[in-house]
């Protein structure tokens, strides 16, 4: 009888160990989904937001203050650059949602999230960023330092999509 106690136990024991493995299986899937969909809303909003006149002018400033991004303004007006970042962002985030679809664009999405991300967070050593009246660094004004921080997670969130996205099999 303690024999059948035993496996019983362990029985009950191993379908736990299932159901928990099952179910943070169902969780990682949920956020690699809820990951890839955020992602690309942000890509979209902000992209969309750049054909305006109102989001062109708001990132001027941070558009010159980059050696990355300032070659911009030689070849397009302020509102052109705008529009080409948006253009850009917009494409990325379709790549993103194709992920499931296609690994290829999947990957080449993540780069072009990667990129953006990366270009965002270099602002950070080239845009004023320290609170003067709080005693400079390491104290980060609103815009663009707090608005500009958040780049990093979302930067880290992109290296997770392309390695979600080189882990989809190919067809």
């Amino acid at each position: 009888m303690p024999t059948t106690n035993f496996k019983n136990e362990a029985t009950n024991s191993n379908s736990l160990q299932t159901n928990e493995q099952q179910i943070a299986h169902s969780i990682t899937s949920l956020g690699d989904n809820a990951l890839r969909l955020s992602i690309a809303l942000i890509l979209i909003w902000i992209g969309a937001m750049k054909f305006t006149g109102y989001e062109a002018g708001a990132i001027e400033g941070l558009v010159t203050s980059s050696p990355l991004t300032s070659w911009l303004y030689s070849i397009f007006s302020v509102q052109g650059a705008s529009n080409f970042i948006g253009a850009t962002e917009i494409a990325i985030a379709i790549a993103i949602l194709l992920t499931p679809l296609n690994r290829v664009l999947g990957i080449v999405g993540s780069l072009g999230a990667i990129a953006t991300f990366a270009v965002t967070s270099s602002l950070l050593l080239t845009a004023p960023v320290w609170e003067m009246s709080l005693g400079g660094f390491p104290a980060l004004n609103v815009v663009p330092g707090q608005f500009l921080v958040k780049d990093l997670v979302l930067l880290a969130a992109s290296v997770v999509l392309l390695g979600k996205a080189l882990s989809v099999k190919k067809s």
